[in-house]
């Protein structure tokens, strides 16, 4: 396999368990946590709607078993065409092997044949597998009923959206960890105008932080408003 792995295949180093803001979902990073050690469960399957947090989470679980001393492998699976499924090759042999949107290789025959012979050869090695999609095991539309099968055979848990009364204690935790501080009337702000699109707003809390580090100024509506004016 070569060392040279495209994008989706590294590691994002900012998204930790410390940086995942729990919500409703103490129980599933603690499933998590497990797992990345030396937990018992072999397969975990996670599923929930976009922006909840499934990739964050997945990323978090490979960078804990790296800690671990384990040897975590990471694939994104893309809306359009998948690459080949000789990428497969050799992943039976590693510890942990975590699949995002694995919805999306529905109705690609050469890749659900591939990944059912990954999945056995895997399972076999008695090394852990992490699932993520946007939907129960039961409802992805795989055209290989077996594999649809494999995919409910470990623990499955629904990641739980934020609640309201959440939104702001989660971009405050987010800015704290961070380095910076949300006063109520910017947090206010944010949650009247970002809260439709909460990847988006993670990503605009860090051009928050680099604004607030660049102009050394305490964030306020009136400097947020020239933040978004930039953008």
């Amino acid at each position: 396999m070569s060392t040279q792995l495209p994008l989706q295949f590294e590691f994002q180093t900012n998204l930790t368990f410390a940086s995942f803001y729990p919500g409703d979902n103490a129980e599933i990073v603690n499933q998590l946590l497990a797992m990345a050690g030396d937990g018992a469960e072999q397969q975990i399957y996670l599923w929930g709607e976009s922006g909840s947090g499934k990739s964050h989470l997945l990323q978090a679980c490979c960078q804990q078993a790296k800690t671990e001393g384990k040897d975590p492998f990471f694939l994104a699976f893309a809306h359009d065409e998948p690459p080949s499924p000789k990428l497969l090759e050799g992943l039976e042999d590693m510890e942990l092997v975590c699949f995002d949107d694995v919805q999306n290789i529905a109705g690609h025959a050469e890749w659900e044949s591939a990944l059912f012979a990954f999945y056995n050869s895997h399972r076999q090695n008695n090394h852990k597998l992490l699932l993520a999609a946007d939907c129960p095991p039961k409802y992805l539309p795989y055209e290989l009923p077996d594999l649809k099968t494999r995919m409910s055979w470990g623990l499955t848990l629904k990641i739980q959206p934020l609640r309201d009364d959440q939104l702001i204690d989660a971009m405050t935790f987010k800015a704290h960890y961070l380095g910076f501080d949300i006063p109520p009337k910017v947090g206010r702000f944010l949650l009247n105008h970002y809260v439709h699109d909460l990847p988006a707003m993670w990503l605009l809390l860090e051009k928050i932080d680099r604004a607030t580090l660049a102009a050394q100024r305490k964030l306020t509506v009136p400097f947020l408003k020239q933040i978004l004016a930039e953008q």
